[in-house]
Formats: structure tokens, sequence, C-alpha cells
């Protein structure tokens, strides 16, 4: 148990961490990288830009590879393969989608998966991603995403699937490294996903699993992960 005076300086630095966080996204808003995220945005995503920008971000200043659960047609996926060219690391990105149809208003796909390939050759990152057309939870996935990450490898988890978060940070947690960056869209929001996720973000959060450094766009948690 950490002392008071050891208490006191480790809120500080976890508030500074969250302000300079804040600080590097308004620094992104006027920067190039907006205006080539809100295309991808347009053409790609239902995230918030500032997600986009956030997602970039990690990427970029992250030393650990990318794992992506539910990239939809890929906005988040492209924000993160920029970001990481940018790192000049060679940190492997996978992305998970297990495809289907959609409707939607803005964006809808008679094949998901199909489009989700379009779009990230249309933005010129196809070749960054290693794409696997399936549910997270197989064990064909499970299995290969093992054969390319070991423990501990992770520096950016990206989910925005189905209300299950737990099942994903069950199967994969042991993957992410200590202080992963993590983004969970839709833990605010009208419909019934955003209840049982919420409440399952909440609990890591309260066993101490996950820390929150904020709600951005329309209802995504971003945070890190603290191993055991």
């Amino acid at each position: 148990m950490l002392s008071q005076p050891d208490s006191g300086r480790a809120n500080s630095a976890y508030t500074d961490q969250i302000l300079e966080l804040m600080y590097r996204l308004m620094e992104y808003r006027h920067q190039e990288i907006r205006h080539r995220l809100e295309k991808v945005g347009r053409a790609a995503s239902m995230l918030h830009l500032d997600v986009l920008l956030l997602i970039y971000h990690f990427a970029k200043i992250g030393t650990g590879n990318i794992l992506e659960i539910g990239p939809y047609i890929g906005g988040s996926t492209i924000a993160a393969a920029i970001g990481a060219r940018e790192s000049g690391r060679a940190n492997k990105i996978i992305s998970i989608e297990i495809g289907g149809r959609l409707k939607h208003f803005r964006i809808p796909s008679r094949n998901i998966f199909k489009d989700l390939k379009k779009s990230l050759a249309r933005f010129g990152v196809l070749e960054d991603v290693i794409l696997i057309n399936g549910s997270s939870f197989d064990a064909a996935t499970t299995s290969a995403v093992r054969q390319m990450l070991s423990g501990g490898e992770v520096g950016l988890f990206i989910f925005d699937a189905d209300s299950n978060v737990r099942r994903d940070l069950d199967c994969y947690g042991d993957l992410l490294s200590d202080d992963c960056w993590v983004v969970i869209d839709d833990y605010f929001g009208p419909g019934a996903k955003a209840a049982p996720l919420r409440a399952q973000v909440d609990e890591f959060a309260a066993a101490g699993r996950l820390l929150p450094f904020g709600y951005y766009g329309w209802g995504t948690w971003v945070g890190q992960w603290q191993r055991k």
C-alpha cells in the first residue's frame, strides 16, 4: 500500500497524464493530421474525429503492437496504421472483424469484411494490417493471434465490437502490456449495447485492471490496462 506522500505523488502524475493527453488532442486538432482523419471518418468510420486522433496518437507514441476487435470498415484501423507508420517502428497491427452486413443511415455495408479491405486499400494501409475474418473468441482466431503475439507485446487495444468486452479482455489480457492504451467505444450511448459494456468496464476499473483517462467523442472510453 502506498504511503500518503507517495499516493499524492502518484495521483499528481496521473492527473498530469490526463491533462497531457487533452493538450495533445488540442494540438492535433490544428495540425494536418486532422484533415487526413476527417476524410477517413467521412468514408469509413462512425467514431468521433477526436477518437480517431487519439488512436493515431497512441499508435504513433506506442512501443508495442496493436490489437483491434471490431473495426467495421476500417476508420480506426486506418488511424492506427497512419500513426504506426509515422512512429518509425515495425509494430504489428492485427484487426479482427467477423463481417456480415449492416444497415446504417450514413455508412451501410452489404459485405463488411470486403468493404474493410477496400477502405484500407483506398487509404494506402492494406499492406500494413493483418486482417482476421472471424469471431474474436473462436479457437482459430485466438490461435492465430497467439502465433503472432506474445504476452505483454500489445501497446494499444481497440474494442468496438459487441457489448462483451470482458470476454475479449479475459481472452487477450495477458497479451497487453502494463499501461497498454485501451480504447473502448460505446461506453455511453442510447442503445442496449452501452449499459452492459459500461458495467463491465467499471468492474475492471474497480478491480484496478483498467485505469480511466476520460470519455471522448460520442461516448468512447479511453484509458490504460494494468497487468496483475
